[in-house]
Order: structure tokens, then C-alpha cells, then sequence
């Protein structure tokens, strides 16, 4: 990067971006990093900060990985109209390659937000937590002074806010994204399993590199997009070491160009709190694997539910009972179901243990959800628990959380801490 004049004072830029990807082609981080690269060789910026924030999990419009970018750069004062033009010209030759794109259901709609200020932080958290009205979103940003690139439609508006609004904390999580050459683009990766789990041997501080429950490696996308992979960890230092290991291995695809981005990541941004309640109906299993049960939390009855894809959480939600003091994470559904992330069974009523006996033999069921009979007498009786002394009861465990394998968890979702 070019040395920065120092004669004149430098003022920040926030830039966001989102909905320029379709999920046969092209790619928000590779849009980014080209539009930062033509505003370094034409305005002379230097970049403070790359980001990538996820979006709130139901959105309506989704682009792939739900995603948008932001990057905190500074410019020397005098270049701020070059800088808005350099924009304006970027903007439309992505429009002009947008239009090849194949048809879809959902059309790329791109919008770049350029801002000299701080926006509110509200835009981020409503943005990760719950459905916003795009054009609201709009008029928002044209009230607090933003320049603003569209498409003609306000769909990208939303995520390219909250990555200008988005504050990091002094936790959050890092990726390095490394792009592919066009001439590879829509190939077989070649970044093998072995090699990724090597990469998780030898640098502790990067995480969500595999799915050991499945031997899958996690790193790579399997779409025809530009990313060649994505290593995710602590810090940028531990990202770029992994990443330049990685690169030095003779079996792995070389990169075309990387960047490092501080990420909302792992941080359960997307959930307002830890709910408690009383398990008040026997769970129920769908076509699919899918589950659910009924619950009674502050005061009305709700709806869990745990796809089969959540494995842990789906196989703990099909063995509570009715009575279970259960604490989950989760999310409401347009619907209101809570589609569960993480599930605890924190006190557990006692489960069957053996069958009482009758005429000195066990009384035997007459099968799903009838009563206990005694094939000697006749006699029947509902299905109890019989106390045994302490250490011959058989209990639920209780006060461990369950949640999804790794290739099965949200972007947004906080892993459990390993014990």
C-alpha cells in the first residue's frame, strides 16, 4: 500500500455492502476486497479494518452465508469527493457483471453505504435479532447523512447498515477469507481433510475448522463462489499463521489474494437471552426426524422445536417427559416456534424403571400409551414409577447442554465450552 500524505488531516469512512452475491456465482467478501483494492491504487486509503457480520438467521432475503461487509478506512480529507466517485464508477461496473448473473428466485440487489460519522449501534442489533422493514432501514440511513449505491431496490440495505453500525468487542472472532483464480473457480477444492485437521492440531487458536462427527472439513465452501476457504479463530495473528501453514502444504490449492476480518461470529448476537420452562406435553416426532414439544415459559404455552440436522439437541428434546425443568437458546420462528440451538434438561421427573408385578409376575404393556396388564388376572394399571433406593434409581442426567455438530450450527451460535 502507498505511503499516505501527511499534509493534510485524514478523516474516517465507514463503508457497509451487502446482497451482491447469487448462489450460482460471485461473492460479498471478493466484492469488497475489490472495491478496497480500486479505492488503495486511485484515492491513496489506508484500511483500519475489514468486518463480516452475520445477519439475524430469518431473514426473508438470504444471500448465501447471510453475511455482509464493512471496512473502517482512512482517507486524507481533500480525497473525499475522489473517494465517492471512485464508488459511484466501482458500483456501476458491478451492476453491468450483476446482470450476467443466471436467473433466480431472489435477484442480487447490491447497496454500498458510505458514511463519514458513527451510525447507531440499534441498526446492528435490530439487524441480528429480527426482521426489519427495508425501507425504513432506507430512509434511517439517508436521515443520518449516508451516501448510498443501489441497485433500485432497498434489500441490501439492512445487512451494509449493520456492518457500519456493528461495534467489535474485545472477544469477537476473526476470519481470513482466501479467494480462488478465476481460472479455478467452479473446480474441486483441493484442500483435503487430513490437512485441515492437521491445521486444527497445530493451531489451537483457530476453531470450526471440521466436524469430527462427520470426518468433514468445515473451512471450504462447496458452491461455485470464489472462496478457495475460510479459517476462523482468536485473533488476525492466529488466522494468518494457520492460513500460511496451510498454504505451504504441497496437497492444498495456492490462494489468489486473502484479508483478514474481525467477525460477529460465535457470538450468540442473534439470541436476547437463556429461557427456562416446564416441559407440559410428550414430545412428538415428524416425518424427517423433526421434533418438538410444548412447553409453559412466562406464562403461556410455547413451541420447541429440533430439527434432525441438530442431532444432541434433537435426540435430548425426544427423551423429556412431561415435568422437565428444561433451559434452552433459541430462536422464534415467523410462526413462533422456538427452533432450538442449545438444550439443557436441568431437572428431570423420574422415568419408569421397571414394571410393577402382579400375581408374582411383571405387569406387561398393551403397547403405546395403554395401560400396564397383568396377563394372569387381568388386572390393569397405569405405568408408574416404582422407588427403588438411591443408588438403583434411574434418572434422566441432568445440567448438560446439548447442541448441534459443528457443520450444524449457525454462523452466529456460540459453541459450548469444551470440558
Amino acid at each position: 500500500m502507498k505511503k499516505m500524505s501527511s499534509d493534510m488531516p485524514l478523516v474516517k469512512v465507514r463503508i457497509g455492502l451487502d446482497d451482491t452475491d447469487h448462489h450460482e456465482s460471485g461473492c460479498t467478501t471478493e466484492s469488497m476486497d475489490s472495491l478496497l483494492r480500486k479505492l488503495d491504487l486511485e484515492v491513496n486509503i489506508r484500511i483500519v479494518e475489514r468486518r463480516l457480520v452475520r445477519l439475524w438467521p430469518f431473514a426473508e432475503r438470504r444471500t448465501r452465508g447471510n453475511g455482509a461487509l464493512g471496512a473502517l478506512i482512512e482517507v486524507n480529507d481533500s480525497k473525499r469527493g475522489d473517494l465517492l466517485a471512485t464508488c459511484s464508477e466501482w458500483f456501476n461496473s458491478l451492476m453491468e457483471s450483476i446482470s450476467k448473473f443466471p436467473d433466480s428466485e431472489f435477484e442480487a440487489s447490491p447497496c454500498l453505504l458510505i458514511s463519514l460519522t458513527d451510525m447507531p449501534e440499534e441498526w446492528y442489533w435490530s439487524s441480528v435479532r429480527e426482521d426489519v422493514e427495508c425501507s425504513e432501514r432506507m430512509k434511517m440511513v439517508l436521515d443520518n447523512g449516508c451516501t448510498v449505491f443501489t441497485s433500485g431496490t432497498d434489500w441490501g440495505v439492512v445487512g451494509a447498515s449493520a456492518a457500519v453500525s456493528w461495534s467489535p468487542k474485545p472477544d469477537s472472532s476473526w476470519e481470513l477469507v482466501a479467494w480462488r483464480g478465476d481460472s479455478n473457480i467452479g473446480k474441486p477444492r483441493k484442500v483435503k481433510y487430513g490437512t485441515i485437521s492437521q491445521l486444527e492440531a497445530l493451531f489451537p487458536e483457530t476453531f470450526m475448522n471440521r466436524d469430527p462427527t462427520k470426518k468433514k472439513g468445515l473451512i471450504a465452501p462447496r458452491t461455485p463462489c470464489p472462496v478457495l476457504y475460510g479459517i476462523r479463530g482468536t485473533s488476525s495473528e492466529a488466522v494468518e499463521e494457520a492460513h500460511i501453514w496451510l498454504q505451504s502444504q504441497p496437497e492444498v490449492e495456492k490462494c489468489e489474494s486473502y484479508a483478514i476480518h474481525i467477525t460477529n461470529q460465535l457470538s450468540d448476537d442473534h439470541i436476547s437471552s437463556e429461557m427456562r420452562g416446564t416441559v407440559i406435553s410428550p414430545p412428538i416426532e415428524i416425518k424427517g426426524g423433526h421434533s418438538y414439544a410444548s412447553v409453559f415459559s412466562e406464562g403461556r404455552r410455547q413451541r420447541l422445536v429440533a430439527f434432525s440436522e441438530g442431532g444432541p439437541v434433537n435426540r435430548l428434546l425426544r427423551s423429556t417427559r412431561p415435568g422437565d425443568i428444561v433451559s434452552w437458546t433459541g430462536l422464534i420462528s415467523p410462526e413462533g416456534d422456538i427452533h432450538l440451538e442449545k438444550l439443557c434438561i436441568v431437572d428431570a421427573t423420574p422415568r419408569i424403571s421397571s414394571r410393577p408385578i402382579c400375581c408374582s409376575r411383571t405387569m406387561r404393556s398393551a403397547g403405546k400409551g395403554q395401560l400396564l396388564r397383568c396377563l394372569i388376572c387381568g388386572r390393569t394399571q397405569e405405568k408408574l414409577w416404582l422407588t427403588f433406593p438411591p443408588n438403583h434409581e434411574r434418572r434422566v442426567i441432568t445440567g448438560h447442554w446439548a447442541e448441534p455438530n459443528p457443520s450444524n450450527r449457525r454462523h452466529l451460535a456460540s459453541p459450548l465450552p469444551l470440558h
